[in-house]
């Protein structure tokens, strides 16, 4: 290789604008073809649906490394114009590649030919073609410490960690251009129900160990409690879910759990997922949304599977939606406000 770290982390990713491009003819072109193509620009028309429906709230499901990629823009663009009420996504994504960018951090476009050994020895950690400080990210996990250092002493949902995240990022943060900076300050909830499986999980061990008998923890099952809660409010709900895993299933089986408190609530009326996970393992990640509906969580009425790489599909899809323009007359859902509010001004279920 015989680079050194200066050269390997030189040329910065750079985070793809929608607002720049003509998806809106590129969708009405793929709808006349046909595999994958036809299916991205039908998951594109069910997502303008999700937008255009005044009683839909819409989950977006963030899987993958999909920010240290270059698709951190399209989210902003989502929260700023309404286009989102609820993010669940994995650590990463929130955490090791937005949050850290917040700080002030970058991510690198590099090679999956690259000599790891040498990666390893030069503290540059690999993501297939992109690369990150190893360095940079221990002071990532350093601030999730010292976060947890400031907070009372007691277990919080992920949500209520990130949204002092966002806090810490209002007054310190380095880079305005954050999803969890953003997402805080127009009260829409991020869900992380593995939270320390990022590096998140690093910082809060390093409290924990300094505070050994009082301490801040994570309660995953309060995660499922209030985000159940905000489907017994919302009622009708949308799913666009880049990638598979944990915020897939977390964010359908909400849909269960309301109805086991006594709740009538429908299943999720429109679902999109894009992944190239293959349904035939029985794996979560690649089972199909209509073999969701036999477990009382997903329609199949207004339903996508769409089998492409997120860096792909994921700006089509969004920036179709983006162009068509319906965002302008929806209004925010304001989703943390209400989960602030006395428990008792949610809508209660009947106990069975």
């Amino acid at each position: 290789m015989g680079q050194d770290k200066a050269a390997l982390l030189s040329t910065e990713i750079r985070h793809i604008d929608i607002k720049k491009f003509d998806f809106e003819s590129l969708i009405d072109a793929m709808e006349g073809t046909a595999f994958q193509a036809r299916n991205t620009a039908r998951a594109a028309k069910i997502y303008n649906q999700m937008i255009a429906d005044e009683e839909c709230s819409i989950i977006l499901c963030l899987a993958g490394s999909l920010i240290s990629a270059g698709l951190k823009q399209i989210v902003l663009d989502m929260i700023e114009h309404n286009m989102v009420d609820i993010i669940v996504s994995t650590g990463a994504n929130i955490v090791d590649q937005d949050f850290f960018e917040g700080l002030g951090f970058k991510h690198y476009q590099g090679s999956p030919l690259l000599d790891d050994r040498q990666l390893q020895a030069l503290a540059i950690d690999r993501i297939y073609d992109t690369l990150i400080d190893e360095d940079h990210l221990r002071i990532c996990d350093q601030t999730i410490c010292d976060i947890a250092n400031q907070l009372e002493k007691r277990p919080y949902s992920s949500r209520e960690f990130i949204q002092a995240m966002g806090k810490h990022l209002e007054v310190y943060g380095k880079n305005p251009s954050s999803i969890v900076l953003k997402a805080y300050q127009k009260n829409i909830p991020i869900f992380v129900p593995a939270f320390s499986d990022c590096s998140a999980g690093f910082g809060l061990v390093m409290h924990q160990i300094a505070h050994k008998t009082k301490h801040v923890s994570i309660d995953s099952v309060k995660d499922f409690r209030e985000l159940t809660m905000l489907k017994i409010h919302a009622k009708e709900t949308g799913l666009l879910m880049v990638g598979g895993g944990v915020p897939k299933n977390f964010a359908q089986d909400i849909v269960v759990a309301a109805e086991l408190l006594g709740a009538e609530v429908p299943l999720h009326k429109y679902a999109v997922q894009i992944t190239v996970a293959d349904e035939r393992d029985g794996g979560l990640s690649g089972s199909t949304l209509r073999e969701a509906c036999s477990w009382g969580k997903v329609s199949t009425v207004h339903e996508q599977m769409v089998y492409s790489e997120a860096t792909l599909a994921f700006p089509i899809i969004v920036g179709y939606a983006y162009q068509k323009g319906l965002w302008g007359s929806r209004k925010a859902r304001a989703y943390t406000e209400i989960l602030a509010q006395d428990e008792r001004t949610i809508p209660a279920p009947e106990f069975i």
